[in-house]
């Protein structure tokens, strides 16, 4: 029985010493964690942070908006005059230069008429030369020879007249151009009212667009503008040259139109255009990295290095692009304007920056 006691109070011993053990274990491990990480708190006190050196910069402030290419001139080519066509003088899609010859309708009725009517205009010339010999020996009176001289001029008129229509019959380009597809073939009737092909004038060619009437006073003739089409990633040029000069109500826009040089035909009428259009230009703008920007209750902050601490500035900012905001306020030219670690960041901190470029 006391054998029995004595293991108990034995294990009890063992079990207490362990305990006592693990303790003294544990409070060592804590002290060398403690100091260790005073140590390394000691080496990394001092935030490293991103930033950039503010440098004036030209800002071009540029609307985006939508637009058409138009044709400098257009025209649906039609005959004046009816009949059979019996010549087509163009290739479909082809380039025609003005005053060509397009298509020619049968003239053959129209010559035999002009035919009659140059000697019906004889014989009245003829009649009125005798009625002028006559009145002046008294042999006819002033009413006749009138009538003579009326005569003639009704017959050169007819000559005329037919003359006229027999050149209609003759289409002509009315400017040079690239004429599109055509169902005309020879032999065909034509109507007066007939559509034969459309002509086009592709150099120049014409950009149309409109923008929001607060816009208005910033966009002026000669005003350069860039924009592509789609499909397409080239850049092009226009020059603006003519403005509507009133708003339209219904939609409060203004329409511009701007003309751009086309000598390869790329650009055809109707495309559509994506529009970059310059509204004003700063010449010492400051731009900042969107992600330098603290958005606050009642606007929007940066921190800046001033004296190896982090310093919060209040700024006003206006036009953003892709990676960058335009500020008008708060900055200046040298501020050290911090880029990264902004959100966490309160002023008075200690940094150590990194300056890197805003590119």
């Amino acid at each position: 029985m006391k054998v029995k006691y004595i293991i108990y109070i034995l294990l009890i011993l063992g079990l207490g010493a362990l305990i006592v053990y693990r303790i003294s274990k544990n409070a060592s491990l804590n002290e060398g964690g403690k100091k260790k990480s005073d140590k390394k708190g000691s080496n990394t006190g001092i935030a490293q942070l991103n930033a950039i050196v503010v440098q004036p910069t030209e800002f071009s402030n540029s609307l985006s908006v939508t637009g058409a290419l138009e044709a400098e001139q257009e025209v649906q080519i039609i005959s004046q005059t009816a009949g059979l066509v019996t010549g087509i003088h163009f290739k479909e899609g082809g380039v025609v230069k003005k005053g060509q010859v397009l298509l020619v309708i049968d003239d053959t009725e129209l010559r035999a008429k002009l035919a009659e009517a140059a000697t019906n205009r004889s014989l009245a010339s003829e009649t009125e030369k005798r009625a002028a010999l006559l009145i002046k020996s008294g042999a006819i009176s002033r009413q006749e020879y009138d009538a003579a001289g009326a005569n003639l001029k009704s017959m050169q008129a007819q000559v005329q007249l037919i003359q006229a229509q027999m050149a209609k019959t003759q289409i002509r380009a009315p400017f040079s151009g690239r004429i599109g597809l055509t169902t005309v073939a020879v032999g065909k009737y034509l109507a007066p009212t007939d559509v034969i092909a459309t002509l086009v004038s592709l150099d120049p060619i014409k950009v149309t667009f409109s923008i929001p009437e607060k816009y208005a006073g910033s966009v002026g003739i000669n005003t350069i503008l860039k924009f592509k089409t789609s499909g397409s990633d080239k850049t092009h040029s226009a020059s603006v040259y003519a403005l509507e000069p009133t708003i339209a109500q219904a939609t409060r826009t203004l329409q511009l139109k701007a003309r751009t040089s086309n000598p390869d035909g790329e650009l055809l009428p109707g495309a559509f255009a994506q529009i970059d259009l310059p509204i004003s230009t700063i010449h010492d703008a400051i731009l900042v990295p969107s992600e330098a920007i603290v958005p606050i209750q009642n606007g929007q902050k940066v921190f800046i290095t001033e004296n190896g601490k982090a310093k919060e500035v209040k700024v006003e900012g206006s036009t953003r692009t892709d990676k960058d905001i335009l500020i008008t306020a708060g900055l200046k030219a040298g501020d050290t304007v911090i880029t990264s670690g902004n959100m966490s960041l309160k002023a008075g901190t200690p940094v150590k920056v990194k300056i890197g470029t805003n590119k």
